[in-house]
């Protein structure tokens, strides 16, 4: 498992917001000034914003991997099967219709990472980093209304990524090397996590003052805008779910700046802006409101909720909404979000008879609806397993659960609590030969492998993990342990394993030098 820092080195909830308020700041808003802009005339056929930029893809692609190390460490940014898997299945459909329209060209599709971490953040934010990653906090999907909403605000960073926004900066901010822009970038997260930590704090200081010069021009913004709405009828999505995300934006605005809405701050929103995208819509659709959430959408809204830590009494004040008089005059997404919520935040207290009784009352409210009933069929395994009942937790699992990652996982955990760690082996093996970047799985792989007695393979199973998420002292002190295992062994190891590790760890010392060598 990762090494995370102590919780008590880091700040409250209130200043960590602010922190990383002017951390998005940066990192969201990763482009040039307005200042710095040539003026642009009117064409039938406008340039992209991006045309033009020094930074290579490869050069913006290690940029993003160096940033990327550090918030791999940082827990509050999590892997949870669920929520990444209902993200993903809004991003890849963008992703595919930007390739169909031509705004993501072979090369950055093949380079670039396009990978989503989600943070247990409470504030109400998205970001962008160099080489397609994308950060969303789990405060963004527990206020969207729909999955039209929350697929609004990943094509406008999509698109921001797509026109090379990132890479306009730092071609045009030719006094800043990329590596410094990084270490700004990087100071300000640590600042987030230790303020007393003064070389971070200059560091950071100096992100701060730069704020306003990095900002996403106004031209970028609106260019993003207009690509991201362009993907979203071609992608499955109502088009008036940015309409919507807007007014909610504005919504907010208008309230007061308290920290919780860092999106606005990189994204200021402008008449112009709104009224470009209400300009947009079709005459029939103009008048015509956002389509309503479904219940799907909004299980994965509270389960995000409950899982950014909101603190026992807010946890407990959801789990009495579920027996409140104005229960039954809700509509039949909110109903199923009170009830999931309430059922996870039962489970989360450790009160599992509370937790399968409201679980009961969700699963009469979502039977017909495909999409429901499976998120609350995994809701069930969750509470079942975290009462210590695996054998429950594996009965409401459909078979064939390893077809997807969250049974998957969910299937993993239950047998190793239940002693039959075997049966999902192979499950495994072809899950991470499909997708060998998965971290998560690999450290799955490493307890299910040293409880069936193959140590060898489960200290691999550890170096790939670390591999994965960028950590390669880690991953080479990891095979350097198996080459160890596998000399006192003898001739008892398994000596195709340690004809493995060896080649990894010849892999790994050289991605370590060039690793140090950036630095």
């Amino acid at each position: 498992m990762r090494k995370f820092p102590s919780k008590a080195t880091f700040p409250g909830r209130n200043e960590r917001a602010r922190v990383h308020a002017a951390l998005a700041s940066v990192v969201l808003a990763l482009a040039c000034s307005a200042a710095l802009l040539p003026v642009r005339t009117a064409h039938a056929q406008l340039p992209t914003l991006g045309d033009g930029s020094e930074l290579t893809t490869s050069g913006e692609r290690r940029l993003g991997d160096r940033i990327i190390r550090e918030l791999y460490r940082d827990p509050d940014y999590i892997d949870d099967a669920v929520l990444s898997e209902y993200v993903q299945s809004l991003w890849l459909p963008l992703m595919d219709a930007a390739r169909k329209r031509g705004e993501l060209s072979p090369e950055m599709d093949e380079r670039f990472a396009w990978e989503i971490l989600l943070g247990r953040d409470r504030t109400v934010n998205a970001f962008a980093l160099p080489g397609g990653y994308l950060g969303v906090h789990l405060g963004l999907i527990g206020v969207v209304a729909s999955r039209d909403e929350l697929a609004s605000v990943l094509a406008h960073e999509l698109s921001h990524v797509t026109q090379r926004h990132i890479s306009r900066l730092i071609a045009q901010q030719s006094k800043q090397t990329p590596l410094l822009l990084g270490a700004m970038i990087l100071g300000a997260l640590a600042a987030s996590k230790n303020p007393g930590a003064a070389q971070a704090m200059v560091v950071g200081g100096q992100a701060l003052a730069m704020q306003n010069q990095l900002n996403f021009s106004r031209d970028m913004e609106r260019e993003a805008d207009r690509i991201g709405y362009g993907l979203m009828e071609p992608a499955g999505f109502a088009p008036q779910g940015f309409v919507s995300m807007f007014d909610k934006l504005q919504q907010a605005n208008r309230i007061n700046d308290n920290g919780s809405w860092p999106y606005l701050r990189s994204h200021p929103l402008t008449t112009q802006r709104m009224a470009d995208m209400q300009s947009r819509l079709p005459p029939g659709k103009a008048q015509q409101p956002a389509p309503p959430s479904s219940q799907e959408h909004a299980m994965a809204s509270a389960r995000a909720r409950v899982l950014s830590n909101p603190g026992v009494d807010t946890l407990r004040q959801w789990i009495a909404e579920a027996g409140g008089t104005g229960f039954a005059s809700q509509s039949a997404p909110r109903k199923a979000a009170i009830l999931y919520a309430s059922a996870l935040g039962s489970s989360q207290l450790r009160d599992a008879k509370a937790a399968r009784t409201t679980w009961t009352l969700l699963e009469a409210q979502v039977r017909g609806d495909a999409p429901a009933q499976r998120l609350a069929q995994l809701l069930k395994a969750e509470i079942e397993l975290a009462a210590g009942d695996a054998e429950a937790a594996l009965a409401a699992l459909p078979a064939g659960a390893g077809e997807h990652r969250p049974e998957l996982l969910l299937r993993t955990r239950a047998l190793l609590k239940a002693g039959r760690s075997g049966e999902v082996t192979a499950a495994l093996q072809t899950w991470i030969a499909n997708h060998p970047r998965d971290a998560t799985v690999w450290q799955l792989m490493a307890t299910v492998w040293q409880a069936n007695g193959q140590p060898l393979r489960a200290i691999r199973a550890e170096a790939e993990a670390h591999a994965t998420r960028y950590d390669y002292q880690a991953a080479v002190d990891r095979f350097k342990a198996g080459q160890d295992l596998a000399r006192r062994s003898g001739p008892a190891a398994d000596h195709f394993e340690a004809s493995i590790i060896d080649t990894r760890l010849k892999a790994m010392e050289s991605l370590l030098r060039e690793q140090a060598a950036e630095r």
